[in-house]
């Protein structure tokens, strides 16, 4: 049986990363170049896509873990009747290589302990089984324009198509291992020393971790939040992929898996702040330049997602051969969601450069043109019907929250001119954003639910994105309507502090019903919460939420209470993101959702 979701930690190097279970295992998915259109970690939950064990043969008493101080060098500490071992797993940060490595350090703490080793070495999404051979420090593996190289101090053994070894661990001893991920056709990796590679991984997040301005009593969860971000970086380009996985289920046995190893253009604004109130400038101007640079083209053209580098070509396709997370399936690469239509995705480019020029990060002239650009596209489009902020399979609809955020676009688009200078036909501007606004305040908000709903055309089904109007200033917090909603979608959507997105037996989205509670949603209540001057409500519900981290404090997409497990794609950039604005809400006067609600 698979590891649960929340037994594995994240380690990184800002070009991919890796998850690391509490078992010793490691799933990696190397796709090492450059230049790949996905450079991130998939898990999988079995050996058939590729596995690293490193663990004890006696059975394991004990196992404890850490990330080792304000760094992403984490280590998981193996008990048993034999004595205590320690693996300390890192990748080592070097930018401008071509090559991703994962060192290892066993490390004997007590008594002498029997290991085992065990490498599965598959390409394609464990579709190719490498080409293996020796070499002087330990095996060389290719398939194609990938390699993979083992580097270990232990003899190992080929044995149905898996690398293993024995050795034994004690007392004081220190063993590095290095599995290196390169391309075949270029040079092997150069020798180096896996204590001093520690030593300068170490110096590095220490350095990053120092930059931090976060202070009080949630520091430590922010700050790791933040690394899990950093995590998450294509540090070429600035992109921060939403998770390092693809296909971890909304449900177990469900088929709600989708592959998250993209950018999303709607979680810019909230990216924007988690980095800047945290002391992060540079790469909240890496993140919006990417942001700017990715979606500039024809209006027509702008999608919803893209590659870590900018990618568009997307293509959805289900790998059959893969039996997935716990019988979760289909197993799917891609996102055929980069192809639809979501109009919020104009807001929150506007939204973006607005809050750019408010943070007075650089003025760029071109990106201004393109959004003016985009504001026309906008006035022809912003009546059809879209897929809606949850990417829905079932059909097109009017989504309340796609039309409140089409506002959001003319509102900056006034702003800029109003405030900074910019031109533009503001008048156009300003009779286009009053005239969605009344739209929505007509269609989107039901009499009958005394609330704002998921559609125009029903007069019943609410939706936690409805949380956002207050946020991005479509009605202050005060206002009796968004009250209103507040108390109906916690009536109708929330179980203890927890929120759904809406209720997928409705089958708005074209897919069976079941998933788990949002995470991002449940961040959205405590803002509110808090824009409402009800703190001790909003803290609970915050409290509640970090709970709910395991214990490296990582977060996935969502959680069952059911069941007691993470679920979803992991570690979710946007959970991460929402813990620390919302722990920013409740420390700052003026918090990221004060900033965005009063624009």
């Amino acid at each position: 049986m698979a590891q649960r979701i929340e037994d594995y930690a994240v380690i990184g190097d800002t070009l991919t990363c890796a998850l690391v279970g509490r078992d010793g295992s490691i799933d990696w998915l190397c796709l090492p170049r450059i230049d790949s259109p996905a450079c991130f970690a998939a898990l999988l939950g079995t050996a058939e896509n590729g596995r690293w064990l490193m663990a004890p043969q006696a059975p394991v008493k004990a196992c404890r873990r850490r990330y080792r101080g304000d760094t992403l060098i984490l280590e998981t500490e193996l008990e048993t009747d034999e004595g205590v071992v320690a693996l300390i797993d890192f990748m080592p940060v070097a930018h401008g290589s071509e090559i991703a490595d994962i060192v290892r350090i066993v490390e004997g703490r007590q008594g002498s302990v029997d290991m085992g080793m065990e490498l599965i070495m598959r390409m394609d999404y464990g579709a190719t089984v490498p080409w293996v051979r020796r070499t002087p420090e330990g095996i060389r593996a290719v398939a194609g324009p990938e390699a993979l190289e083992l580097i270990a101090p232990v003899p190992l053994e080929g044995r149905n198509f898996r690398t293993e070894a024995r050795f034994t661990v004690r007392k004081g001893d220190r063993l590095p291992f290095r599995l290196v991920a390169c391309t075949s056709y270029r040079e092997r990796p150069e020798k180096a020393d896996a204590e001093a590679m520690l030593v300068t991984t170490e110096r590095y997040w220490q350095d990053w971790s120092a930059r931090c301005t976060v202070q009080g009593r949630w520091r430590e969860p922010v700050l790791r939040s933040l690394l899990t971000l950093k995590a998450l970086t294509y540090s070429p380009s600035g992109g921060i992929a939403a998770a390092a996985t693809t296909s971890l289920p909304e449900q177990l046995g469900g088929v709600r898996n989708w592959d998250y190893r993209f950018c999303w253009i709607r979680d810019a604004t909230f990216t924007l702040y988690a980095l800047m109130l945290s002391g992060y400038r540079e790469e909240a101007e890496a993140w919006r330049c990417w942001l700017l640079r990715t979606a500039a083209g024809r209006p027509e053209q702008l999608q919803i997602l893209y590659g870590v580098r900018g990618e568009r070509w997307l293509a959805e396709c289900e790998l059959p051969w893969l039996d997935g997370y716990e019988g979760s399936r289909p197993v799917r690469i891609g996102n055929a969601a980069h192809s639809q239509l979501q109009l919020d995705v104009f807001g929150e480019i506007l939204d973006i450069g607005h809050q750019g020029r408010r943070l007075e990060l650089e003025h760029d002239d071109d990106a201004w043109e393109f959004q003016k650009v985009l504001l026309r596209a906008l006035e022809e489009r912003w009546q059809e019907p879209d897929e809606g902020i949850w990417e829905v399979r079932g059909g097109r609809r009017h989504f309340t929250h796609s039309k409140a955020m089409a506002w959001v676009a003319f509102d900056r688009a006034v702003k800029a001119v109003e405030r900074f200078g910019l031109d533009g036909d503001v008048e156009r501007w300003r009779a286009l954003r009053d005239r969605i606004h009344a739209d929505v305040c007509e269609k989107g908000f039901s009499r009958k639910r005394n609330a704002f709903v998921q559609a125009y055309d029903d007069d019943e089904a609410l939706d936690a994105s409805a949380l956002m109007l207050p946020l991005v200033g479509f009605l202050p917090p005060e206002d009796p309507r968004i009250a209103g909603t507040l108390d109906a979608i916690r009536q109708d959507l929330e179980h203890d502090g927890l929120l759904l997105r809406y209720r997928t037996s409705t089958g708005v989205d074209g897919l069976p019903a079941g998933e788990g509670y949002f995470l991002i949603c449940s961040f959205w209540l405590a803002d509110n919460l808090a824009l409402m001057g009800r703190h001790e409500e909003a803290e609970a519900v915050f409290e509640r939420l970090l709970a709910l981290r395991n214990d490296v404090g990582l977060l996935a997409e969502e959680y069952d209470p059911r069941i007691g497990r993470q679920l979803g794609n992991f570690p979710q950039a946007l959970s991460h993101v929402g813990l620390i604005n919302t722990a920013h809400n409740l420390s700052l006067i003026a918090g990221p959702a004060r900033r965005r609600a009063t624009p």
